[in-house]
């Protein structure tokens, strides 16, 4: 098997998931965003793995369940799209105080060269159970992400704010599937 890995990551509350359900439903293979994943979980057993209450163990986590996630991609043909994924993770981990990326992540590549990441947007951005952060806090992850990737060699492509239709037609069309 030889499947693309394709990321999807940027600002929490852009649109990642949008983009992800309409990939979705034009038939490609998705993988849920492993922190929401994780929150639902912690929240439904009353667990401490959440980022408002340890971020380290939040991120430890979501590490594990993204690097299961690209195991069992890794099985699949054709694209792949991941709604954030170890890099994300590694990302709040070292934000916390834990390991530097590199030394979380190592110097391999997990997925594709090219990531696709959608900028701060306030007019998708809403808080809820699961996210309590704010718009501020989401834009400052969003720059630690984007010099992550610069750092880690990927090639970024910043996604216009557009309809999810059209930010759908740019991800496949960068992607050689349309």
């Amino acid at each position: 098997m030889n499947p693309k890995l394709v990321l999807l990551t940027g600002c929490s509350g852009g649109g990642k998931s949008t983009l992800l359900k309409a990939l979705e439903e034009r038939g490609f293979a998705t993988v849920q965003e492993p922190g929401r994943r994780i929150v639902a979980d912690e929240l439904a057993r009353k667990g401490d793995a959440l980022p408002w209450v340890d971020m380290n163990a939040f991120a430890l986590r979501a590490i594990e369940m993204a690097k299961c996630d690209l195991r069992a991609a890794q099985e699949r043909e054709g694209i792949v799209f991941f709604d954030r994924g170890m890099i994300d993770a590694a990302v709040a981990l070292a934000h916390s105080g834990g390991p530097t990326i590199k030394e979380t992540l190592g110097e391999t590549q997990a997925y594709w060269k090219r990531v696709f990441v959608v900028p701060p947007w306030s007019k998708l951005f809403v808080g809820d159970v699961e996210r309590r952060h704010s718009f501020d806090a989401a834009v400052q992850e969003h720059h630690r992400i984007k010099r992550s990737l610069d750092a880690l060699d990927y090639v970024r492509i910043e996604l216009p704010k557009v309809s999810v239709q059209e930010r759908a037609e740019i991800v496949l069309r960068e992607c050689g599937a349309l």
